[in-house]
Order: structure tokens, then C-alpha cells, then sequence
């Protein structure tokens, strides 16, 4: 294991004070660093939280800010925060408006979210959940409530947060993120392992030639192992499983977000979106936003994923407002 990292049992909470040193805009509550709130919350705002396992950046932390989120609880490494820590962070975001809580389709994380809400239910706070199921690997279609929630939910993120800013209600938001969620869908490829600090070797071995389709964001397995193919090949393989569930027609537009692993090179997911944008283009499929970079890692694992969300007007206002977090900037053209 090479890292750089003094004792690995420190390493979350040592990656969070670097944060809170680089970020003032973003403090935690609870005496607790695992607890990252805005460090400016807007009164009658609906809050936004979410949360999960560390190990992801910049998924969950990156994206506390204007017109994204208002708070999130982070675990250990691919380990769920306690309930405690969720409730801790409902009560500081709460601004009268109630909470909506967006968070991957994991039974950890269902269980302390679902107490966390129960928690703030006896404070009366008000919470909603949104549970992004976006990967289509992980289930057929007619059993989506069994698929694992990966990088499309920061789409989900996008539209709930701009809707919030805008001053949307509870229950207004809370549809707006479930129509994102609806209508992303997302496939990876994982070319390496990676590796927990405290466990200190790969969590998977996968050969130097090879690649597997599908695998989760914490080394869950995909839908086949293979020969590592040419670029274009593999972006054909994962696209045939997101055109057959979203049907496109000629003139509809899509946001498209290409997101490495945490071991890609940004010139290789460029590659990749090459191929996607043709893609679309043969289909008369328009590309009205891109985001290609890093938005929701596993370590350091080398891969990609591929995440498409069929807009509609509703969704493409939102999508396209200004967004700006530790580790996000979006301003409209």
C-alpha cells in the first residue's frame, strides 16, 4: 500500500480537518468533524442533506454549498454514518422547511437514515427521502428498487438543491429530485481495485487485461468480466444498456456526466466522451450539459462510469442553474 497517510485508523478524520482548513465555507456541528454542515444556511430554505461512506470524493462532502446541498454525515471508509450523526445534521440545517434526505440505495445507509428521520420526527422536524437507484447494472428492469445508487445521484443533488434555492417547498423539491432520480441511469467499468487503509491491500484482484462492466463503486460485482477492449467498444457496450431503457427520440436532449473512479486520467475520460456524444448525435439526441471529471471515486480505482439523465424542461432549467460547493462550480452561460 502506498499512500499518503500517517496512521490509517486517522485517515477520515484527518482528510476532514484538511477540508475544514481549505473550506471555511463549509463546519461541522455536533463536535463532530463526520457532521459537515453550509457554514451559511438560508432561513425558510428547505434543508438538503446526504451522506455514506468516505472513500468517494468528492461524492457527499464536495457538494455542501449554494445551490447543492446544506449538510452530510460521512462513516469510515465505504462505511454508513450512525443515525446520531444524521440527526445531528437534520437539526443543524433545519430551517423551518423542512429536510429532504438524498442518499444511494444501500441497507446501511436505508436503516440510519430511516431512524435518523424518525429521530427528527420527535423534534418536529419534517424530513422526505429520495433514494438514488441509478445503476443499471445492479438489477433488471421491473426490480429498480434493488439498484445501486453510483454517480448519478448528482443530478438528483443538482435539481433538488436548485429547486430549494429558488424557495420550492418540501414537498416540491422532494418531486423534482424523484424526477431526476427517475430518469438517470448510469453503467460503469472498473479496470483495478483499490485499497482501504486500514485493511491495507486491494479489495478485489482483477488481471492487468482485464475489465469488469458493472462493478459498484466499492468493488461490487459487475455484469461481466472481459478482455480489456478498445475505448469505443466499451463505451458501445455500456450505452446499449442505457438506450434500452430510455427512450430517446430525435430532438430530445440529455445531461451527460463522465465520471472517474479516482485512477483515470482526465484525457481518457475525455476519450470516452467522444464516443458518447457521437453516440447521441447518430440518435438526434442533444447534448445540453456535459460534466466529465471526478464526482463520485472509489479510492483509487481505476474506471469510469457513464451516467445520462433524459431531461425535460422542468429539469433542464435546474440542471442549469448556478451551483457553487467546496468542490463544484457551475456558473449558467
Amino acid at each position: 500500500m502506498k499512500k499518503f497517510l500517517n496512521d490509517p485508523v486517522n485517515f477520515v478524520n484527518e482528510m476532514l480537518e484538511g477540508i475544514y482548513r481549505a473550506h471555511p465555507e463549509v463546519t461541522y456541528v455536533a463536535d463532530d468533524k463526520r457532521c459537515m454542515v453550509a457554514a451559511n444556511r438560508k432561513p425558510g430554505k428547505v434543508g438538503i442533506a446526504t451522506g455514506g461512506g468516505s472513500g468517494h470524493l468528492p461524492l457527499f462532502l464536495g457538494y455542501v454549498g449554494d445551490g447543492m446541498l446544506d449538510g452530510v454525515a460521512v462513516g469510515g471508509v465505504f462505511q454508513s454514518p450512525s443515525a446520531e450523526q444524521m440527526y445531528q445534521v437534520t437539526k443543524a440545517i433545519d430551517q423551518g422547511a423542512g429536510v429532504l434526505y438524498i442518499y444511494g440505495n444501500y441497507t446501511g445507509d436505508i436503516i440510519n437514515f430511516d431512524m435518523a428521520a424518525e429521530l427528527a420526527d420527535l423534534d418536529g422536524i419534517q424530513v422526505k427521502q429520495v433514494v438514488g437507484n441509478d445503476d443499471v447494472a445492479s438489477s433488471v428492469v421491473g426490480e429498480e428498487h434493488k439498484r445501486r445508487g453510483v454517480a448519478g445521484i448528482f443530478f438528483v443533488y443538482k435539481a433538488a438543491g436548485a429547486a430549494a434555492a429558488e424557495g420550492a417547498s418540501l414537498d416540491e423539491v422532494t418531486r423534482l429530485a424523484d424526477k431526476a432520480r427517475l430518469r438517470t441511469r448510469t453503467m460503469g467499468v472498473a479496470l483495478s481495485s483499490c485499497v482501504v487503509p486500514e485493511i491495507g491491500h486491494a479489495t478485489f484482484s482483477i488481471g492487468e487485461d482485464e475489465m469488469e462492466i458493472g462493478m459498484g463503486i466499492h468493488g461490487e460485482p459487475g455484469i461481466s468480466r472481459k478482455k480489456l477492449a478498445p475505448a469505443d467498444a466499451v463505451v458501445d457496450e455500456m450505452m446499449d444498456r442505457i438506450f434500452a431503457e430510455q427512450d430517446y427520440k430525435s430532438g430530445d436532449e440529455v445531461a451527460v456526466l463522465i465520471n472517474g473512479l479516482g485512477g483515470t486520467p482526465l484525457e481518457e475520460l475525455y476519450i470516452l466522451f467522444r464516443r458518447v456524444s457521437l453516440l447521441l448525435e447518430e440518435r438526434g439526441v442533444k447534448t445540453r450539459h456535459v460534466w466529465i471529471g471526478e464526482f463520485a471515486t472509489s479510492m483509487e480505482m481505476a474506471g469510469a462510469s457513464i451516467s445520462i439523465l433524459h431531461l425535460d424542461a422542468e429539469l433542464d432549467r435546474l440542471i442549469g442553474a448556478a451551483g457553487n460547493t467546496p468542490f463544484f462550480k457551475h456558473i449558467p452561460a
